[in-house]
Parts: C-alpha cells; sequence; structure tokens
C-alpha cells in the first residue's frame, strides 16, 4: 500500500512539474528585459547604446521565435536570442560603469 502511494504521488510531482520545465522562454526574456532595463539605467554612453539596441532587438525576435513556436527547435532559438540579449546587456553593463 505504501509503495502504491509513494509511487502515485512521484508521478503527480512529475506531472506537474514536467510541463513548467519544457520551456522556460518567458523566463529567459524576462530575465534579458531586466538586464536591459538595469543597463538603460545606467550612464549610457557611446560604447553601451549600439549593445542595448542590439539586446533589445534580440529580445524582441526571441519573444517572436517563442510565440510562432511549433516544435522544440523554434523555443531554443528563442531562449538563444534571450540570453544573447541578456549577454549583450551585461556587457553594456560594464562598459557603462567606471
Amino acid at each position: 500500500m505504501k509503495t502504491r502511494v509513494v509511487v502515485a504521488v512521484l508521478g503527480l510531482v512529475l506531472a506537474l512539474t514536467a510541463p513548467a520545465l519544457a520551456f522556460n522562454c518567458p523566463v529567459v526574456i524576462k530575465q534579458a528585459e531586466d538586464l536591459i532595463k538595469k543597463a538603460e539605467a545606467t550612464k549610457v554612453n557611446a560604447d553601451s547604446k549600439p549593445l542595448i539596441d542590439e539586446a533589445k532587438k534580440l529580445v524582441a525576435e526571441a519573444k517572436a521565435h517563442h510565440e510562432s513556436a511549433k516544435v522544440k527547435k523554434d523555443h531554443g532559438d528563442a531562449i538563444r536570442k534571450a540570453k544573447t540579449a541578456a549577454a549583450y546587456a551585461e556587457e553594456a553593463i560594464t562598459l557603462a560603469t567606471p
């Protein structure tokens, strides 16, 4: 009886968490957007502005990939673009700080 309960609970936990782990595009996109906001809040200079602009462009592309996703690869593209946007924003923050 205990074994059945444990198996049922584990099955329920797996069923509830698997969809959440499948595609985390919105989470990665949100992280990139937060970094872009942080970059814009710093002292934007001639070196950091193009990086912020590129990050914004990539986030828009990531959102489009996620919204029109039909297969896993589309979600992978969205995540890759969002992570690249986050990297550009981080670089902009680094260049803007003395």
